[in-house]
């Protein structure tokens, strides 16, 4: 590649994060599903998608947004059993990985095996890995680097975004 084109492409990157740090930048609706629908039975419109979820979940599972903490039931669910997407119903994570981080969000160490997709997001600068519901590529939340043992790692998920099945 020539330079030029490296620094350009580098340059480009630079304001990108930038403005899309101060919410000057907005992605195209197309871009806004993250991850596609691995499931083309989840292949939906955004019209029919508006039509199955609430307007806060599809802003979360859709639009890549983001629930204020602490307003989430989920946070101080206890009971045994699985945490579902709230998009397509895909079993994402087991109560047995959920841990109160305090951060106002429901918090998991591990997702379930083959659940989840990952991409990184420039949203706020610095790269963080964003999270997506392998199935129907809903946004759950992002992964971070300092949650507890065994994984080290803190599957940080809005609440709209799932719903729970507690166990029989």
């Amino acid at each position: 590649m020539p330079i030029t084109a490296l620094l350009l492409s580098r340059r480009s990157l630079l304001i990108a994060t930038i403005a899309g740090a101060f919410g000057v930048y907005r992605r195209p609706a197309a871009a806004f599903a993250a991850t596609r629908a691995e499931d083309l039975d989840w292949s939906l419109s955004n019209e029919q998608w508006a039509k199955c979820l609430s307007p806060e979940a599809y802003r979360v599972l859709r639009e890549e947004g983001t629930e204020r903490p602490f307003t989430s039931s989920l946070n101080k669910e206890k009971r045994v059993g699985i945490y579902h997407c709230a998009g397509c119903d895909l079993p994402l994570f087991s109560s047995a990985a959920k841990f109160d981080s305090g951060t106002g969000w429901p918090s998991f160490w591990e997702p379930l095996a083959g659940a989840i997709q990952t991409k990184v997001d420039f949203k706020l600068i610095i790269p963080r890995s964003e999270y997506h519901c392998r199935r129907c590529g809903g946004h759950q939340g992002h992964v971070f680097n300092d949650g507890p043992r065994p994984t080290g790692k803190r599957y940080c998920n809005n609440g709209v975004a799932l719903t729970f099945r507690p166990a029989r």
